[in-house]
């Protein structure tokens, strides 16, 4: 696939040579490294417990804990008692503690595992624990090999927890145009110049929507990536004796789906398989202000899809 950049603006003009926080983005890298593991067989299938990587967790009072799966600490489903932002169950919370994956772990369940998706960057630090150890390796030297070398990343920083441990949810710097990269890999089906990075059935299923969100967030979870959809309202909808859509107007009113990696602040990697196009958006820190939240699903993405429906 040829790739063209169509548009680029930096605010600050540092922005282009500077590395910045990424955020959570963090958490959609983590994700695409657990992808190329299990490729390499040196992780197992998605369905796998956590017991297998934790044995202590067998003797767990709570007997859903230990059969909390891969594929739930991936998608957030796996029911941890959890109030990201605040509170005694909370990320500032863990990175204050000693152990940062014994914290997560040794949290309580709220929910049933799979069914109910809360944001826990706990989760994410327990699947970077999971990476380093089936690698035999830090995660960022993993990366290193395996996905940041290939993409021709080099000007990055991550942070680690106290035992080594680079964040899973958080704690990545790296420059915009590398995030388009990444975003690129994902557009290709995992393939990067003439290597296969990671396998086309793991990047669609790591991608697509397993469990919808609840509000204020929109649209639903995947592998650690958030995946959406825009459609405009369909004015003929719901209105008693309108006639129904023909062909042509259903055509006109398919929704046009997208997945993003997403951080606090303002940091976005947009993905729009049908318009062959990814965008990155950060913001660089206005002080007082409020980054904008909604600049693609409110601006950017009805303009893609008025061109997408010409």
């Amino acid at each position: 696939m040829r790739s063209e950049t169509v548009y680029t603006h930096y605010r600050n003009t540092q922005a282009e040579t500077h590395i910045v926080k990424i955020n959570s983005c963090t958490k959609s890298f983590i994700s695409a490294l657990i992808c190329i593991a299990m490729d390499q067989g040196l992780l197992p299938e998605a369905s796998t417990p956590i017991s297998t990587f934790f044995p202590q967790l067998a003797s767990d009072p709570d007997p859903r804990k230990p059969a909390i799966t891969l594929e739930q600490l991936l998608t957030m489903t796996a029911g941890f008692n959890w109030d990201e932002f605040g509170g005694q169950n909370s990320f500032p919370r863990m990175t204050r503690t000693e152990h940062w994956v014994d914290f997560a772990l040794e949290q309580s369940l709220r929910h049933k595992p799979g069914t109910h998706m809360e944001y826990n960057s706990g989760v994410s630090q327990i699947l970077s624990a999971i990476l380093m150890q089936h690698t035999d390796m830090s995660v960022a030297a993993y990366a290193e090999r395996y996905l940041f070398g290939p993409l021709g990343i080099h000007d990055y920083e991550w942070e680690q927890d106290p035992q080594g441990v680079h964040t899973g949810g958080f704690g990545m710097k790296l420059l915009p145009a590398d995030l388009l990269k990444f975003g690129q890999l994902f557009l290709q089906q995992g393939r990067w110049e003439k290597e296969q990075l990671i396998s086309s059935d793991l990047v669609q299923r790591s991608t697509q929507p397993f469990i919808a969100v609840s509000p204020p967030n929109r649209g639903s979870y995947g592998w650690h990536w958030w995946v959406d959809q825009y459609e405009p309202a369909k004015v003929n909808e719901n209105i008693a004796g309108s006639p129904a859509l023909d062909n042509t107007s259903a055509e006109q009113h398919r929704p046009l789906h997208y997945y993003y990696a997403r951080g606090f602040g303002g940091q976005y990697v947009y993905v729009v398989p049908e318009l062959e196009l990814v965008a990155v958006l950060t913001n660089d820190k206005r002080k007082k202000e409020k980054p904008p939240l909604d600049v693609f699903p409110k601006w950017i993405v009805p303009e893609l899809w008025k061109l997408a429906r010409l």
